[in-house]
């Protein structure tokens, strides 16, 4: 399985998102789950044109990707779950879920400490959620998730096969946690039980900075509902709900030029999970 995946890595991941992609694109064309407040144009150009600079300075940042450090790890057995010498199998799922934990708490790090949220609210900057949003991150806070990921995965001694697992995964949920399709009403009420759906997510996306401080899983719907992130409705609904930042909503702010200084202009702390932890607005 090592052997398989190393040969043919790179192009699991390349047609896994452009696959997941075009079918979400499709959803999204046939049934939008709300109106876009602005036409793709403009918005799509500098999303897509973060994640082509985000992966040309990954590539030059780092000799090696997640999975090159998996299987370093794994020949230095490196890590607490080598020492701990568990089944193949139990290795592999402890490690995904551990892994979708860490990715939790590294999204609610990047909410808590001024410093990360300059880099992260690019992200929430976008005025309207579909499958670019996924890709809209700046490149620091890209180079910052990678150092994470690899501090993570050497210390916790993810297998090989674990981490293009999660890989592969978490590109296409990023895409589509973020999409704009829509899904009946009861069938997505019992996936976001498992796993997070793009109506629990785009909550998160919404101005009302305590909607803004919850929903934070990316796979795993369970960390919300276990740490008391958890928002099941928002105040607006989800047609009604304006999403961004309000210090944002200026049409430059979403132009490449702007969005790639906007972590470099006045702080804006109005979002940090510190400055709302009192606010009962939150609907549990």
């Amino acid at each position: 399985m090592n052997l398989f995946l190393q040969n043919y890595e790179p192009l699991i991941r390349v047609a896994a998102f452009f696959g997941l992609f075009a079918l979400l694109y499709l959803w999204e064309a046939r049934a939008p789950r709300r109106s876009l407040g602005k036409a793709k144009g403009q918005r799509w150009w500098t999303n897509i044109g973060m994640l082509v600079i985000a992966s040309i300075l990954v590539r030059f940042v780092f000799p090696t990707a997640a999975a090159g450090i998996a299987l370093i790890g794994e020949e230095q057995q490196w890590g607490v779950l080598h020492m701990v010498g568990l089944p193949p199998l139990i290795h592999i799922l402890a490690a995904l879920l551990i892994l979708d934990l860490s990715l939790y708490l590294q999204h609610v790090m990047f909410h808590t400490l001024p410093l990360l949220w300059r880099f992260h609210r690019v992200h929430h900057a976008d005025t309207d959620t579909d499958i670019s949003t996924g890709l809209r991150f700046h490149p620091i806070e890209i180079l910052l998730s990678m150092l994470i990921k690899f501090l993570t995965i050497a210390a916790l001694g993810a297998p090989f096969v674990a981490v293009v697992i999660f890989e592969v995964v978490l590109n296409a949920t990023s895409m589509f946690d973020h999409s704009n399709i829509k899904i009946p009403v009861r069938i997505e009420r019992r996936l976001r039980w498992f796993i997070v759906t793009p109506d629990m997510h785009r909550i998160h996306h919404s101005t009302r900075p305590r909607e803004t401080n919850s929903n934070f899983s990316f796979n795993i719907s369970l960390w919300d509902r276990l740490f008391g992130t958890y928002t099941q409705e928002p105040s607006g609904g989800q047609e009604g709900m304006t999403l961004g930042l309000k210090e944002f909503r200026h049409p430059k702010w979403q132009t490449l030029r702007w969005v790639l200084y906007m972590p470099f202009v006045t702080n804006v702390p109005n979002y940090l999970i510190s400055t709302h932890k009192d606010d009962e607005s939150l609907n549990r």
